[in-house]
Protein backbone atom coordinates (compact mmCIF):
# COMPACT_ATOMS: atom_id res chain seq x y z
CA UNK A 1 0.00 0.00 0.00
CA UNK A 2 1.37 3.39 -0.95
CA UNK A 3 1.90 5.76 1.96
CA UNK A 4 2.27 9.50 1.49
CA UNK A 5 4.04 11.80 3.94
CA UNK A 6 3.94 15.53 3.34
CA UNK A 7 6.28 18.04 4.99
CA UNK A 8 7.67 21.54 4.66
CA UNK A 9 4.70 23.68 5.60
CA UNK A 10 4.73 26.51 8.07
CA UNK A 11 3.92 30.13 8.73
CA UNK A 12 5.15 32.58 6.11
CA UNK A 13 4.59 36.26 5.44
CA UNK A 14 2.79 37.43 2.30
CA UNK A 15 5.20 37.40 -0.60
CA UNK A 16 7.27 34.66 0.97
CA UNK A 17 8.21 31.21 -0.25
CA UNK A 18 8.02 27.62 0.91
CA UNK A 19 9.06 24.28 -0.49
CA UNK A 20 6.87 21.29 0.25
CA UNK A 21 7.94 17.67 -0.02
CA UNK A 22 5.92 14.49 -0.37
CA UNK A 23 7.65 11.18 0.25
CA UNK A 24 5.88 8.15 -1.16
CA UNK A 25 6.49 4.52 -0.43
CA UNK A 26 5.99 1.90 -3.10
CA UNK A 27 7.77 1.17 -6.34
CA UNK A 28 4.83 2.17 -8.55
CA UNK A 29 5.38 5.82 -7.73
CA UNK A 30 7.58 6.49 -10.76
CA UNK A 31 4.82 5.39 -13.16
CA UNK A 32 2.08 7.46 -11.65
CA UNK A 33 1.00 10.98 -12.41
CA UNK A 34 1.13 12.86 -9.12
CA UNK A 35 -0.36 16.09 -7.89
CA UNK A 36 -0.49 18.55 -5.06
CA UNK A 37 -3.88 19.34 -3.59
CA UNK A 38 -4.93 21.83 -0.97
CA UNK A 39 -7.89 22.32 1.29
CA UNK A 40 -8.64 25.67 2.84
CA UNK A 41 -10.96 26.00 5.84
CA UNK A 42 -14.57 25.59 4.77
CA UNK A 43 -13.63 24.73 1.19
CA UNK A 44 -13.36 21.57 -0.85
CA UNK A 45 -10.01 20.02 -1.60
CA UNK A 46 -8.67 21.22 -4.92
CA UNK A 47 -5.90 20.07 -7.23
CA UNK A 48 -3.38 22.86 -7.74
CA UNK A 49 -0.52 21.18 -9.62
CA UNK A 50 0.15 17.93 -11.44
CA UNK A 51 3.18 16.21 -12.93
CA UNK A 52 3.42 13.18 -15.19
CA UNK A 53 5.96 10.43 -14.75
CA UNK A 54 7.94 12.09 -17.53
CA UNK A 55 7.89 15.51 -15.91
CA UNK A 56 5.15 17.34 -17.79
CA UNK A 57 3.38 19.77 -15.50
CA UNK A 58 0.10 21.63 -15.26
CA UNK A 59 -1.28 24.13 -12.78
CA UNK A 60 -4.49 25.64 -11.57
CA UNK A 61 -4.90 29.21 -12.74
CA UNK A 62 -4.72 30.44 -9.16
CA UNK A 63 -1.13 29.27 -8.75
CA UNK A 64 0.21 29.41 -12.29
CA UNK A 65 3.46 31.33 -12.46
CA UNK A 66 3.98 31.14 -8.69
CA UNK A 67 4.11 27.41 -7.92
CA UNK A 68 6.40 24.80 -9.45
CA UNK A 69 5.88 21.07 -9.08
CA UNK A 70 8.74 18.64 -9.58
CA UNK A 71 9.58 15.06 -8.77
CA UNK A 72 12.55 12.84 -8.09
CA UNK A 73 11.54 9.31 -9.04
CA UNK A 74 14.72 7.84 -7.59
CA UNK A 75 13.74 9.25 -4.19
CA UNK A 76 9.99 8.63 -4.61
CA UNK A 77 9.45 12.28 -3.76
CA UNK A 78 7.33 15.08 -5.20
CA UNK A 79 8.03 18.73 -4.45
CA UNK A 80 6.05 21.94 -4.60
CA UNK A 81 7.98 25.18 -4.73
CA UNK A 82 5.67 28.03 -3.77
CA UNK A 83 6.58 31.67 -4.33
CA UNK A 84 4.77 34.98 -3.94
CA UNK A 85 2.47 33.44 -1.38
CA UNK A 86 -0.67 35.27 -0.34
CA UNK A 87 -3.42 34.74 2.19
CA UNK A 88 -5.50 32.79 -0.32
CA UNK A 89 -2.81 30.11 -0.35
CA UNK A 90 -3.45 29.30 3.31
CA UNK A 91 -4.53 25.66 3.42
CA UNK A 92 -3.50 22.14 4.28
CA UNK A 93 -1.50 20.77 1.36
CA UNK A 94 -1.59 17.12 0.32
CA UNK A 95 -0.08 15.03 -2.43
CA UNK A 96 -1.71 12.11 -4.18
CA UNK A 97 -2.11 10.68 -7.64
CA UNK A 98 -3.80 13.03 -10.07
CA UNK A 99 -6.23 13.90 -11.40
CA UNK A 100 -7.88 11.11 -9.47
CA UNK A 101 -6.58 10.51 -5.96
CA UNK A 102 -6.33 6.75 -5.58
CA UNK A 103 -4.08 6.47 -2.53
CA UNK A 104 -4.93 6.93 1.10
CA UNK A 105 -4.48 10.57 2.01
CA UNK A 106 -1.54 11.52 4.16
CA UNK A 107 -1.76 13.90 7.07
CA UNK A 108 -0.97 16.90 4.91
CA UNK A 109 1.16 19.90 5.79
CA UNK A 110 -0.27 23.20 6.95
CA UNK A 111 0.68 26.37 5.09
CA UNK A 112 -0.34 29.62 6.71
CA UNK A 113 0.31 32.94 4.99
CA UNK A 114 -0.04 35.81 7.40
CA UNK A 115 1.76 38.95 8.52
Amino acid sequence: QVQLVESGGGLVQPGGSLRLSCAASGSIFSNVRMGWYRQAPGKQRELVAGITSGGRTNYADSVKGRFTISRDNAKNTVYLEMNSLNADDTAVYYCNSAPMAIYKWGQGTQVTVSS
